[in-house]
Parts: C-alpha cells; structure tokens; sequence
C-alpha cells in the first residue's frame, strides 16, 4: 500500500490507530516541548489537521496509559543533554492508540523524534511492566520522582543495570524485529554491537571471579609469615622471603583496588561504552530511514518544509556517526587499557611466584614443620594459577573487544 493510499484507507472505530511496521514518523519540537515540524506519518497515525499540531504542546497526543515516571525519566535525560529511547502509548485525536520506539535526541534549539512500530517480544513485557508502575501512581499516589525510581527498580529486577542499558537492549530488539517482520536481511551492525556486549559482560564476569579469588588469596601471605616466624630464627631466609611476598602482595593490592575496583576503572567502564556506542548506531539508522520516510513522502505538510527538514535530519545522522566512531574509539582505548593492566598484574605474579619458589626450596631444608609451610607456599601456588588463568580470559575478551569490525 503506498503512502498515500494509507491516507485514505478508513480508521478503525477503536482500539489501535492504522500505523505499519514499515513506517517511520518524526516530530521536532523546541525545547519547551512545542511542536515545530512533524510529517505525514505523523500527522495520520494521530489523526490531528496540521494547524491542529504545530505550535501545540507535543504532549496533545499523550496517552493517560503512561505512566508519569517515565516522562521523569524521560526529561531528566533530555535536559542533562543525553539521548534517549522509550516506548511510548499515544492518543490520536479520534481517541485510538497506537504504541511507538521513540529515539528523541537534542536538536537545534529542542528535540527531534523519531517513531518505530514496535513488534519484538520485549515490548509485551514493557506493557506489562508500565501496567504495574501506571496501578503504583495511582494506588500509593506516587510522585513522578518515586514513580522514576521505581521504574528503575524494575528495569534492574529485568537484568538491567540502569535505563540507557535498558534503552540500547529494547532500541536492537525492535531493529530486530522490524528486519525479520519485513523480511529484510540481519543488520551485521547489530550483530557485531551485541558481540561485542556478550565480551564485555563476559568481562564483568570475569573481572568479579578476579576479585574473589584475590581476596580469598589475601590471608596466606599472613600465614606464611607466622608459620616461619615459629620454624627459624628472626631474620632467617624463609621468615625474610614470606616479609617480601606480603610487600608484593599488599602493593599489588593497592594497584588492584585502583585499577579493578574502582568505579572509574577501565573494567567498569567499558561495558557502559560498549552500549552507548550500539544505541547510537542503531539510532542513527532510525534517523536514516526516518530520511527515507520524508524522501517518499515527497510534498511538504502546510506550514513545514521537508526538504528543510531532511537537511536537519542529514546532520543529525552523520553527528550521530560521529559519536558512534567517537564511542567505539573510547571502547578501544579502554579495551587497551585492560590489556596493559594484565600485564603489569602478570609482571607481579612472576616476581610473586620468584619469591613463592625461593621460599619453598628453603622450607624443604627445615628439621620441622617444613611440610605445613610447603602446604601453605602450594596453596598460593593454586591461587596464582587460578588468577592467571582468569587473566589470560580477560585478555581473550578484551582483544575480541578490540578485534570488532564496523
């Protein structure tokens, strides 16, 4: 059906307003929400004149289904300067509905939209999620403050760290989708941004199994010392060897704490990189067919010039590209900065593990109580293999990471 045989096909009498998965509509609006440019799509998804809409509050078309936390959430966002991806139910003028995938990104001096039909299985749960946050507002009178928070309660219950991972999963889902329901062939971009997430929460995995098995390491520097202190006299060979492993121990601690457990540090903060850089991808692809939409639509709606509007959405795009190379750049650099970290904890380990050897070939030579301290010096020895072996993965991963073609 072409464009403007979907202008005149009928409107049902309720329920969902006609919008198909192959469309894309946009709205611009200023920085206070009024509405600047809009297109056809937009204009017959939601049934209003084209006076009815520009110079209106974009908030005309809300529907009194959505919660208010999400609008918190979403103005928080836009005014700290961020992107941000939603679902949305909206209200025509003729009282039917209709669900969108709205990107909205800062735009000239306010905002620009662009709308997706959403099809994936994800959207069901959402509906189901915004049903029960929709029942807490009214219920327990929620502010749109606590309804926020509450939101973000339920994204974590979800597996989500925060809303920008939540927003970036939903944005490649409903890409997803969209392609399979139109039979298009797989975005090789979004496979390889989803590679590339796997590795980094792999990483995460990896980094916490790190931490664990360096913490459980921490007591038996203590213990080797206490067993040579009792074995040999003050000042002897294995008393000496067991003060120099804790030094080693304790200042590969400090590095580890700074370089590992930090939240600024190069593990924590790659896989936030990784889904910033992937909804910015998928979002400047939003923004290309939603170019592609107003190409197709051809004539400009009374009071707006498309074609001025195509060179808006153009800049947009390659801005967009941009940050994405910007983005995978930072990936990148904090992918190297892991593989350098490996590497000076692998520089300890060897002088660890000097150390660790020199002090066994000295408690073999002791009359008593050689073997409990041998038995102490091998379990260190399993704990370094362990760690090491968590070491080499996390070099693996970060390399892959690296390796990522786009």
């Amino acid at each position: 059906m072409s464009f403007h045989d979907r202008r005149k096909e009928s409107r049902p009498t309720s329920g969902e307003a006609p919008f198909s998965l192959d469309e894309v509509f946009f709205s611009r609006t200023d920085d206070r929400g009024i509405i600047r440019a809009f297109n056809h799509v937009f204009q017959r998804v939601a049934n209003f004149q084209p006076d009815e809409m520009l110079g209106k509050p974009h908030n005309i078309i809300r529907h009194p289904d959505m919660p208010r936390g999400v609008f918190q959430v979403f103005w928080d966002t836009l005014q700290a300067g961020e992107f941000m991806g939603a679902y949305v139910k909206n209200k025509a003028s003729d009282g039917l509905h209709y669900w969108v995938y709205a990107v909205i990104v800062p735009c000239e001096d306010g905002y620009l939209s662009a709308r997706i039909k959403p099809s994936s299985p994800l959207f069901s749960t959402i509906i189901t999620e915004y049903e029960t946050l929709l029942a807490a507002e009214k219920n327990d009178a929620l502010s749109p403050e606590a309804s926020a928070k509450l939101l973000l309660e339920q994204l974590k219950a979800l597996g989500f760290d925060d809303y920008h991972s939540f927003a970036a999963h939903a944005l490649t889902e409903e890409l997803i989708a969209r392609d399979v329901g139109l039979k298009r062939i797989e975005d090789p971009k979004i496979k390889d941004f989803r590679f590339m997430l796997q590795n980094s929460e792999n990483l995460t995995q990896e980094t916490e199994a790190l931490v664990h098995e360096f913490e459980a390491m921490r007591t038996i520097p203590h213990n080797l010392r206490v067993i040579a202190s009792r074995i040999e006299p003050a000042g002897g060979p294995v008393t000496v060897l067991s003060q120099n492993y804790g030094t080693m121990s304790r200042a590969m601690s400090d590095w580890f704490a700074t370089h590992v457990l930090g939240e600024e540090s190069n593990f924590a903060s790659i896989k936030s990189a990784v889904n910033n850089s992937m909804f910015i991808e998928c979002m400047a692809r939003i923004l290309d067919e939603c170019d592609a939409q107003l190409k197709a639509e051809e004539h400009s709606v009374d009071g707006i010039v498309l074609d001025q509007e195509r060179k808006i959405l153009a800049k947009l795009v390659a801005e967009q590209r941009d940050r994405t190379r910007a983005g995978l750049a930072n990936v990148n650099f904090e992918a190297d900065r892991i593989l350098n970290a490996c590497k000076v904890m692998h520089r300890h380990f060897l002088g660890l593990s000097s150390t660790r050897v020199l002090c066994k070939i000295e408690s073999a030579r002791l009359p008593t109580e050689g073997e409990a301290l041998t038995a102490i010096i091998d379990q260190l020895g399993v704990f370094q293999g362990r760690i090491s072996a968590q070491l080499d993965r996390i070099v693996t991963l970060s390399t892959e990471i690296q390796a990522a073609e786009f």
